[in-house]
């Protein structure tokens, strides 16, 4: 068994609870709550643009071009394609997008970004995959196991959104990066190999901490009792 394939069977229990995740099942029905809605997009259009600095930071790790054009066109695939689905909860939800940019985090976004970002400066450049892997991943079986549950169609209210984690360019990107990483963990130590499988496992649960964040509209506890002077 591969490096990658061990860390997405010792992670299923993780996968299993975002599959039945209410946020991922209503997307799959078509009925997501519009305050959820509104919440994921302002929360994860903060957690991409630390994907972008988190891409930034591989491509000083990597030692081929090859790998280098990979995190290349990651950070184009972000600040360009990644926008579709967040406009499609827009859309949903009837709010504009250029609304949602700029919010403040809620303590579980902070805590991923913050995660991610501390393995990106302190780690390998297969640490670095590791911490990433599960978004990408986990959305693609997300918009797999939902259009093979439904008769997907243009007039879903999520179609867009299901369609975008079910290309091929999402499922290429995914392949490279568990393909690299099995790569990489060869000729790791098993320290590293356990920082990576701490790493994954880590950012899985944060994934679906993140469905939760959004749906619960999560905040800070008391910064609704902050007096300004």
């Amino acid at each position: 068994m591969s490096f990658s394939a061990q860390l997405r069977k010792e992670a299923a229990y993780i996968y299993d609870a975002i599959f039945q995740h209410p946020f991922v099942v209503g997307i799959k029905e078509g009925k997501v709550p519009k305050e959820a809605l509104i919440h994921y997009v302002s929360q994860d259009y903060e957690y991409l643009t630390a994907f972008v600095r988190i891409y930034g930071a591989a491509l000083t790790k990597c030692s081929t071009r090859d790998e280098m054009e990979v995190f290349n066109n990651g950070i184009s695939i972000v600040l360009h394609s990644e926008v579709h689905p967040h406009n499609n909860f827009c859309k949903v939800a009837g709010i504009r997008y250029e609304d949602m940019k700029h919010q403040p985090l809620a303590p579980t976004a902070n805590h991923y970004i913050s995660h991610m970002m501390t393995v990106a400066h302190t780690g390998t450049l297969g640490e670095i995959i590791a911490v990433l892997l599960p978004c990408p991943w986990t959305y693609v079986e997300i918009g797999e196991r939902i259009a093979g549950e439904v008769n997907l169609t243009p007039d879903h209210p999520f179609y867009e959104w299901i369609s975008f984690y079910t290309n091929g360019e999402m499922k290429e990107t995914t392949k490279w990066f568990c393909d690299k990483l099995d790569e990489l963990a060869e000729k790791a130590s098993a320290e590293e190999r356990r920082r990576m499988k701490e790493h994954f496992i880590k950012s899985c649960e944060l994934e679906y901490l993140f469905w939760d964040m959004a749906y619960k509209q999560e905040q800070w506890p008391l910064s609704q009792t902050i007096v300004h002077s």
